[in-house]
C-alpha cells in the first residue's frame, strides 16, 4: 500500500530511461550516419531559408548539412543552378544534419554566432535595427560557402497577415494516409504535386490589395522537404514567404513530434511578436487545422481577421483518412469560412472587406 503514492513517480523515471535511451540511438544513429557520409565525401553545407522579423529584431532559419556533391551534367546539379529540373522527393532526405555546428549570422551590420541544434537547424531571434521592407542574411558554418536567405521585415503598422498550411490546403497531396504519405514524400517527382485551384490567384489578390502583407507557410512537413517546397510555392505563383516547418523525429518526451504543438506554437509565437496584427488563417478540413485554429482565435480573438478551411473533396476525403466535421462557430467572434477551392474563399472574403 505505501508504494502506490511512488507508482507516478515511477513511470516518470521509466519514461525517462526510456526517451534516454531513444535519445541515445537517434544520436548513435546519427552520428553512424555522419561517418559514412564523409566516407563517401560528402561536404558540409549551409542552407538559408527565408525568415521574418519586425525593425528590432528577425528570425533567422537554415540548417547545417552533409551532402553528396552533384556529379557534372546531372539533374541534381542543374536544380543546384536553376532549381528547374524535375527531382523524386527521396533525393532531399539524403543530406544528413550536422548538430551542434556554430554558424555566423551576418544581417544590417551585425555579426552574431549560434549554435545548430540536434538536427542542424538555425532558428534564431536576432536584435537588429532594419527599415521595413526585404533585406539580407548571410550565414556560414565553419568549413562551408557563405549562403544568403532573404528576409521580411514587417512594418509596425502592417494590420494583416496570411498564415497558411500547405498539404491539402495550398497543394492537393493527400498525405494523411501513411503509404501515400511516403510516396508523395520519396517518391513522387514533386512537378506532379498540384496546385490547389484558385488559391494561388486568391493569395495574389490579398497582396495587391494589402500591400507589404507578410506571408507565412505553416505545415508539419519536415524542413528536408523546405527546398522542394519553396520551388513548388514559386512554379506555381504563390506569393513568397517564410516556411515553418518541423523535423520528424524523437522530442524529449514523447516518440514522435506533434504537428499540433508545433503550429501552436509557432501560432502563440506569432501573437506575442506582432500583438497588433491581425491574420488571415487557411487550412484544411482533411487533418486537425479548425481545431487548432478554432483554440488559436479563442485566445486570441483580436489577432485574427477570419478562418478560411478548404474542404476536401470526397475523394480527397478518402484517401485522407476521412475528415474533420464542420465546427458549430455561430459563438465564434472570428468569421469562419468553408469551401472547396480559392474561388469561393475569394468570395467570402470580399463580403467580409478584407479582399
Amino acid at each position: 500500500m505505501e508504494l502506490a503514492p511512488q507508482q507516478p513517480q515511477q513511470q516518470a523515471v521509466s519514461g525517462s530511461k526510456v526517451f534516454h535511451l531513444a535519445h541515445w540511438v537517434s544520436d548513435a544513429v546519427n552520428r553512424l550516419r555522419l561517418k559514412i557520409a564523409r566516407r563517401w565525401h560528402f561536404i558540409p553545407q549551409t542552407i538559408a531559408y527565408q525568415g521574418y522579423g519586425s525593425t528590432a529584431w528577425v528570425r533567422v532559419l537554415g540548417r547545417v548539412v552533409l551532402t553528396s556533391k552533384p556529379a557534372p551534367g546531372s539533374k541534381a546539379e542543374q536544380v543546384a543552378v536553376n532549381g528547374n529540373q524535375n527531382l523524386r522527393g527521396w533525393r532531399a532526405f539524403t543530406a544528413v544534419p550536422i548538430p551542434s555546428t556554430e554558424v555566423e549570422i551576418r544581417i544590417g551590420g551585425f555579426t552574431t554566432r549560434v549554435h545548430a541544434d540536434r538536427g542542424g537547424l538555425v532558428d534564431a531571434v536576432i536584435p537588429v535595427t532594419l527599415a521595413p521592407g526585404w533585406h539580407t542574411a548571410v550565414l556560414q558554418a565553419e568549413g562551408t560557402e557563405p549562403v544568403t536567405g532573404p528576409i521580411f521585415v514587417i512594418s509596425p503598422d502592417t494590420p494583416l497577415g496570411i498564415v497558411s498550411d500547405i498539404d491539402d490546403t495550398i497543394m492537393v497531396t493527400a498525405l494523411p494516409r501513411p503509404f501515400l504519405a511516403l510516396w508523395n514524400t520519396f517518391v513522387l517527382n514533386e512537378r506532379a504535386r498540384m496546385a490547389t485551384p484558385g488559391m494561388a490567384v486568391l493569395m495574389d489578390r490579398l497582396t495587391v490589395e494589402h500591400p507589404n502583407i507578410p506571408v507565412l507557410y505553416l505545415s508539419t512537413g519536415p524542413w528536408n522537404a523546405a527546398p522542394t517546397l519553396a520551388r513548388f510555392i514559386t512554379r506555381n505563383l504563390y506569393p513568397s514567404g517564410a516556411l515553418l516547418l518541423t523535423d520528424w523525429g524523437l522530442t524529449h518526451d514523447r516518440w514522435f513530434r506533434s504537428g499540433q504543438d508545433h503550429k501552436l506554437r509557432n501560432l502563440e509565437l506569432l501573437a506575442q511578436e506582432f500583438p497588433t496584427m491581425r491574420w488571415v488563417l487557411f487550412g484544411d478540413n482533411g487533418q486537425h487545422d479548425e481545431a487548432i485554429y478554432s483554440e488559436f482565435a479563442h485566445h486570441h480573438p483580436d489577432n485574427v481577421a477570419a478562418i478560411a478551411i478548404r474542404q476536401l473533396s470526397a475523394g480527397e476525403a478518402v484517401l485522407a483518412g476521412g475528415h474533420s466535421d464542420d465546427g458549430d462557430h455561430t459563438a465564434s467572434t472570428v468569421p469562419w469560412i468553408y469551401s472547396p477551392d480559392g474561388a469561393g474563399m475569394a468570395k467570402s472574403l470580399r463580403d467580409l472587406k478584407i479582399l
